[in-house]
């Protein structure tokens, strides 16, 4: 396979937004982004098509931004880690695991993105070490807290397995963290950016990419400095919708319009309490959704067959090609943020030819965090409590961003990207 050091030259957004527009159709489906090697993007977070030929939406890469709000430039990186090594591991017995959201609504962008980003380093891995071959073993939660703490177990039983990747959901990851971490398993997360999640003592537990408590500052920011000021702030009940809604309003202040707040059910179908507090709020200027892709479809499809036209924003529970394949040309306009980084190029040409599928919102994540676990594979560990260590201790260039943690299984430097559907 090819090696990821070719990735590292600059390229202007521009480009990537031209080569996410000629991924379109590709795919009918939580920045720290500040290596170069993010830049080289044919997709943003995955591409999808809407509105037939000629009329093609997708979901493009627009900036990158910091707490505050305001753009930050995308820097040179050094050489992204390789998951094939040298090619002279030597490994025997010893695997990891892979838990999300792998059938169900959100199935495709907490489970299957991250699936099938993880499976690419497996490969690539394995086809480069003969001596060393690692099995990545998925546990299906459908992202439900209940199910995913019967599934944990399981994982956990399995003594060849000392690395996890996930859980995906905030939720389900608040639900089995004891559990991992009682178990002294590893516990990686490509996606669950509930701030909490790092309050626990979980010694075990690393997060890949900015939490909420970045990002909802990042956009609240941001949304203040392009000018809205009467921003109604919608949610459902999940434990990351909430999360991300107060982190929002907290950065928001007075800019919300608390006339027209509203919280709604997840698995929904009518949404026209939205539509109501939004037209009955008449200084209302944006709005901002905290939630997931497919409420989020219904939500903007329903506020444009409303005649609501206020721009819509929301984050990286949105941030995923499904929302614009749902949505449709409601979706024109709208704007994702995402702690995740736009996929580069050789990258997503390798998993486009292993899954017949263009990457997803984190996709690249689950690639990083997978290749470091091998890299610690390879290293010569060969326990749970070996593999832990390796990763507090880590330090190093992925393709989406540099990797180390503090000692809270928080990244040390994280930023936020912007993308929008055009």
């Amino acid at each position: 396979m090819h090696r990821r050091s070719v990735r590292t030259a600059v390229v202007g957004l521009a480009a990537v937004a031209a080569l996410t527009l000629a991924a379109c159709g590709s795919k009918s489906a939580e920045t720290t982004t500040t290596s170069a090697a993010a830049t080289g993007s044919a997709a943003a977070s995955g591409s999808a098509s809407a509105g037939g030929a000629g009329g093609a939406l997708a979901i493009v890469p627009v900036e990158q931004i910091d707490k505050s709000g305001k753009k930050v430039e995308v820097a040179a990186g050094g050489t992204p880690a390789s998951p094939a090594g040298d090619g002279t591991a030597t490994c025997s017995g010893v695997n990891l695991a892979m838990a999300g959201s792998l059938t169900g609504p959100n199935s495709p962008a907490l489970g299957q993105n991250i699936l099938k980003g993880a499976q690419l380093a497996i490969k690539e891995h394995n086809d480069a070490n003969a001596n060393c071959q690692v099995e990545l073993k998925p546990f299906d939660t459908e992202g439900d807290p209940q199910k995913a703490t019967g599934v944990a177990p399981n994982i956990v039983s399995d003594a060849s397995v000392i690395g996890l990747l996930g859980p995906a959901f905030s939720g389900e990851t608040q639900a089995t963290g004891d559990i991992f971490f009682q178990a002294g398993l590893l516990s990686v997360t490509a996606s669950a950016t509930a701030v909490n999640l790092t309050e626990n003592g979980w010694t075990n537990f690393f997060r890949g990419l900015g939490n909420d408590g970045l990002q909802g500052p990042s956009v609240g920011n941001y949304m203040v400095s392009e000018g809205y000021s009467h921003i109604c702030i919608v949610n459902d009940e999940q434990a990351y919708s909430v999360g991300l809604a107060q982190e929002i309003r907290g950065a928001l202040g007075t800019n919300e319009d608390a006339s027209c707040a509203t919280e709604v059910k997840s698995a929904g179908s009518d949404y026209s309490s939205v539509v109501t507090a939004v037209k009955g709020a008449s200084d209302a200027d944006a709005i901002f959704y905290a939630g997931y892709y497919p409420e989020a479809a219904k939500i903007v499809k329903q506020l444009r067959d409303g005649g609501v036209t206020l721009p819509f924003i929301s984050a990286d529970g949105t941030n995923d090609p499904q929302f614009v394949a749902q949505a449709g040309e409601s979706s024109k306009g709208a704007i994702l943020s995402c702690p995740c980084g736009p996929a580069p190029a050789q990258f997503a040409a390798d998993y486009q030819a292993l899954n017949n599928v263009a990457p997803g919102v984190y996709s690249v994540e689950a690639y990083d965090l997978t290749t470091i676990m091998l890299k610690g594979i390879d290293s010569g560990i060969t326990d749970r409590a070996g593999m832990i260590n390796y990763v507090k201790n880590y330090k190093g260039d992925g393709l989406a961003r540099a990797y180390q943690w503090n000692d809270k299984g928080e990244l040390a430097s994280a930023l936020i990207w912007i993308y929008k559907v055009q």
